[in-house]
């Protein structure tokens, strides 16, 4: 049977780092999904830096998009996706043009995603540890891409939220119990 933990949070509150934790302390083996792209040095950076935290045994699956159509190669007992942020971001790229998001054809893409992914989580037998921002605490961004953005991943968020047997609330580092 699955489980599935959300992990929220804002920017570097320390999700990552947990989802890490939660998965080492399982003792399963483990299988990392990683949506980031290494679009200039600075991320590049970042991804490096990234995978010398993670054991060198687990299995790590660069996948930008399409997650559910590649759990197919996970191995393991426990997955970490880090990070439907990104994700989000990834599928919104492909429907902008002149720095204007066409915005239902993203809606229905992130739409599409999530429920795949999450029938992909129920049909599998793994615990499946998921990352992502809370970005609606925030003003309203003052742009059209933006806006988009949030609305996109906080509909994820909380698609995903509903699903969840756990949900984690990461602020300075420290969990907070939102759903158990």
């Amino acid at each position: 049977m699955s489980t599935l933990t959300l992990l929220l949070g804002g920017a570097r509150s320390g999700k990552s780092s947990y989802a890490l934790k939660l998965a080492k302390e399982s003792g399963n083996p483990v299988t990392f999904i990683a949506t980031a792209q290494a679009f200039d040095d600075e991320m590049s950076a970042r991804i490096q830096k990234h995978k010398t935290e993670r054991p060198a045994h687990w299995q790590t699956l660069e996948l930008p998009l399409n997650i559910a159509s590649n759990v197919s190669q996970i191995k393991s007992d426990a997955v970490i996706l880090d990070c439907v942020t990104l994700l989000a971001t990834n599928l919104m790229m492909q429907f902008v043009k002149d720095d204007l998001v066409d915005e239902l054809p993203y809606l229905n893409a992130i739409q599409n995603e999530m429920e795949a992914l999450l029938s992909a989580i129920r049909n599998s037998n793994q615990h499946w540890i998921v990352v992502s921002n809370e970005v609606g605490l925030g003003l309203v961004p003052p742009y059209q891409m933006g806006r988009i953005y949030r609305d996109g991943l906080g509909w994820a968020n909380q698609r995903l939220a509903k699903e969840a047997d756990t949900v984690l609330f990461m602020v300075a580092g420290l969990p907070m119990t939102i759903k158990s």
